[in-house]
């Protein structure tokens, strides 16, 4: 590693642990002083809610990373591609079938129906072994649009679960405890780590499934265990945070304009890049409107959806060139 690349690490990391402290003292209720409240306030609800925003953030961010190299496309994203709605539908099913009081019926259901829209989205792109990118986008932009219908239908037939259902739709961080980190935490690190020990196979990806077959790259099995493990995280995240749309697929481009397309770079950097965005966006969903709170999913919407209008502006300038 650079002594360049270590100290801007270094930086990173005091900018995110200057963030998560400014997280323990701002919203609703202001932090004055150390009293038994306050430090109530700053254990029990502001701290696991940080915490999440780190796991949250840095899972989102990476799982961005894999797709726009598996894919090779800067458009795709969890919620672009509709995964994250596909979770979001699974423990929807889940709560409406009063299984929320377990996680793993919750975290199993978002999981399944996230790795199934995965396989119906790869299926409706695939043109012979190769992938349609246009289809690709138009897939998840009509999967996003059906999952929306189907869990409006699934509110109205089942009012008495409305209001959780809209938690998962609109995402929030406002639920997070300690025992949600406990189980999100290991799902998160070793889906980062997984994905990190790929990042080689990965860059040859991005070179075509040909190039990085000639390369030595088993192209098949790296890209059903990346799948496996970025799903894995994306169904657990949204189990505990609901539809957090757009991280995965802002950091990621911003951190390749800076660094490259390397994938070894890449993905560290988007961890602290989606740290960083996330410790933002749940800070100002919190302050904004103040004593009421902003879903945090929508904070994050107000940003990317301009950028990912930008983005595709730009796709289309580079095809009329």
């Amino acid at each position: 590693m650079r002594r360049k690349d270590i100290i801007i690490y270094i930086l990173l990391t005091i900018v995110v642990l200057g963030l998560m402290i400014l997280g323990l003292f701002l919203g609703s209720v202001d932090i004055r002083s150390f009293d038994e409240n306050s430090l109530y306030i700053i254990k029990h609800l502001r701290l696991p809610r940080v915490i999440m925003s780190v796991l949250s953030g840095a899972g989102l961010a990476v799982c961005g990373a894999a797709y726009q190299a598996i894919f090779r496309n800067p458009l795709s994203d969890p919620y672009t591609l509709g995964i994250s709605s596909g979770a979001a539908l699974g423990a929807s099913i889940a709560i409406v079938l009063g299984l929320d009081v377990f996680f793993f019926s919750i975290g199993g259901f978002a999981f399944l129906f996230a790795l199934l829209t995965v396989w119906i989205i790869i299926r409706i792109a695939s043109v012979g072994n190769r992938l349609h990118i246009t289809t690709l986008l138009l897939a998840g932009i009509s999967i996003n649009f059906l999952i929306a219908a189907i869990i409006s239908i699934i509110m109205v037939v089942n009012q008495d679960s409305m209001d959780k259902i809209i938690f998962w739709t609109m995402g929030s961080l406002s639920g997070s405890k300690f025992s949600d980190i406990a189980i999100v935490l290991p799902f998160v690190l070793i889906g980062i780590v997984i994905i990190r020990i790929y990042a080689r196979e990965l860059n040859a990806l991005l070179t075509g499934n040909d190039t990085a077959r000639s390369l030595g790259v088993n192209v098949e099995k790296t890209k059903k265990i990346i799948l496996f493990f970025s799903t894995l995280m994306i169904g657990v995240i949204v189990s505990y945070c609901g539809v957090i749309g757009f991280v995965g697929l802002i950091v990621p481009h911003i951190i390749r304009l800076l660094v490259g397309s390397d994938n070894r770079k890449i993905i560290p950097f988007s961890i602290f890049g989606g740290i960083i965005f996330m410790l933002v966006a749940d800070i100002i969903s919190r302050v904004a409107i103040a004593p009421s709170e902003l879903p945090i999913g929508s904070v994050t919407a107000v940003v990317g959806a301009p950028f990912f209008i930008y983005l595709l502006y730009n796709a289309k300038k580079k095809l009329n060139q």
